[in-house]
């Protein structure tokens, strides 16, 4: 009885952290704590080739650190790629 109560605490802890964000059309969880900087660390994304929106609004990569992901927020990304 005592290890099942002590996984569900932590279960429940885990998903207490954890928030749903919609990235790209694609439900995804993260800590309830992410910015779109951490979401950038966490893809191994080049600011330099990518553009990021919240829920249809296009950020500057000098908010990326400021910009907070919350519930159900809208996230798509579009890297950019050169040709000719």
């Amino acid at each position: 009885m005592l290890c099942y109560l002590q996984n569900f605490l932590t279960q429940f802890k885990i998903n207490y952290n954890m928030i749903e964000i919609i990235l790209n059309g694609e439900k995804t969880k993260v800590s309830n704590d992410f910015t779109l900087a951490d979401l950038v660390n966490k893809y191994q994304l080049d600011v330099n080739k990518i553009a990021i929106e919240k829920d249809l609004e296009i950020v500057n990569p000098s908010q990326f650190n400021k910009v907070k992901l919350t519930n159900n927020c809208q996230i798509e990304i579009v890297h950019f790629i050169g040709g000719g």
